[in-house]
This record gives structure tokens, sequence and C-alpha cells, in this order.
């Protein structure tokens, strides 16, 4: 029973955190400077996962075909496209299914 209650008191909590700032900001205009500032959110999360892939426990690079081919295909859709969730799916799909015969 507690895992169950850890799990509700800590989806209650993340919710709220999200809630709070769209309830605060629900009636108020968000500045230029700070909605040029969140384009640069998703490029930033992105290569914080391409770093946290390609680095092992000790620090070491850990790059094989696997993450080599997701990364060039996902840079390639990245190029092409300018969508940022085509990119991580389509450059994870590359890395998963390589992996997986690998």
């Amino acid at each position: 029973m507690s895992e169950l209650v850890a799990v509700l008191v800590v989806g209650f909590g993340t919710y709220a955190s999200r809630a709070v700032f769209v309830v605060a900001l629900a009636t108020r205009t968000i500045p230029p400077t700070v909605l040029q500032a969140l384009q640069y959110v998703a490029p930033a999360v992105l290569s914080a996962l391409i770093v946290a892939l390609l680095i092992d426990a000790d620090g070491n690079l850990a790059l094989g075909f696997p993450e080599t081919a997701g990364l060039v295909v996902g840079g390639a859709v990245a190029y092409k496209t300018r969508n940022h969730i085509l990119t991580l799916i389509v450059g994870m799909t590359v890395f998963w299914v390589l992996a997986a015969f690998t």
C-alpha cells in the first residue's frame, strides 16, 4: 500500500507543480524575451538526452553503430523538418531497432 501512496503523492506533486504556472500565468501576457528564451528549451533537452545516451557510468564516450546511426538520422530529420518531436521519434526508433539487432 505504501508504494501506491508514494506514486499518488509524487503524481499529485508533479501535476501541482506544473498547474501552478498555468494558473498563475493564465491572465498575464508573457514577455517576448521569455517566449524567445523558451524556443531553446526543446533543443537543450534533446542535447541533454543525447549526451546522457553517449556517456557511460564511468564518464567515457560510449559511441557504437546504433548510437551513430540514430544521431545521423535524427540530425538529418532535424535539419530537414525543424520538428523536435519528429526528430526524437525517428532518431530513437533507428537507435532502438539497430540496438535490438546488434
